[in-house]
């Protein structure tokens, strides 16, 4: 018998998060450095804990047809199976194929911050993706149908109150289909998921951030893998 604890260890996540996303709120007055350290955070949690099959980055996203995203504060994205990933200047450009997961990341979540996300969130779901047949020993397998993108919103603190109430709910139902917010975290106070009617339900946590970690990692899941992108597609650019 060993003197371990999973339940410590899994609090021990949560509040390492926390205490952190707390200190870049108080630390730094500037608010780009303060949501520069807060986006950080998110970060640093996502690269340690999720399958190596999945990276995580700040950058944009882009699709065969030209058209590229703003910036996205978190990217979950393949990389496995993505024959490239653009970096310039500390910039990163992903194409859209590679994209699993979209996530804005601010100090504090209210109904202007979720508006913003879901038109974020939006924008990258609009973007083209291919899908060709996948060639394998047995032969020819149908192209992958395209993966929902999951989007969401990750911040420390609530400007609601209760926190996790009914305006929250209200906020997260008034965007359409294409700028749902599917998953999201509110580290001081708990998460918000979207269930397979479409609805919506908060819940309380002591342990926001793993409990956001262990769902984002369950629909990853269902995810599988990304579609066979064709390389062609993106190849026309270069005669333009």
């Amino acid at each position: 018998m060993t003197d371990w604890s999973l339940s410590v260890l899994l609090s021990g996540l949560h509040d390492e998060i926390q205490q952190k996303l707390a200190t870049a709120r108080k630390a730094f007055g500037h608010p780009g450095t303060k949501g520069d350290a807060s986006e950080s955070v998110w970060l640093e949690m996502l690269k340690t804990y999720l399958p190596q099959r999945y990276r995580a980055t700040k950058g944009h996203v882009v699709d065969s047809i030209g058209a590229i995203s703003n910036q996205i504060d978190v990217l979950i994205f393949d990389r496995q199976y993505s024959p490239f990933i653009f970096e310039f200047q500390g910039q990163i450009i992903i194409p859209a194929e590679s994209v699993y997961a979209a996530f804005e990341a601010k100090q504090s979540i209210n109904a202007g911050q979720v508006d913003y996300a879901q038109k974020k969130i939006a924008s990258i779901r609009r973007l083209h993706r291919t899908s060709l047949p996948i060639p394998t020993a047995m032969g020819v397998l149908p192209a992958k149908p395209l993966h929902h993108i999951i989007g969401g919103l990750v911040t420390f603190e609530s400007d609601w109150d209760p926190p996790l109430g009914q305006p929250l709910l209200d906020a997260l139902s008034s965007q359409e289909e294409s700028g749902r917010l599917d998953l999201g975290c509110v580290a001081a106070h708990g998460i918000f998921m979207c269930e397979v009617d479409g609805c919506h339900v908060a819940a309380p946590e002591t342990k926001a951030a793993t409990a956001f970690l262990f769902e984002l990692i369950a629909r990853l899941q269902t995810c599988a893998t990304v579609p066979m992108i064709d390389i062609r597609a993106y190849a026309k650019w270069l005669a333009s």
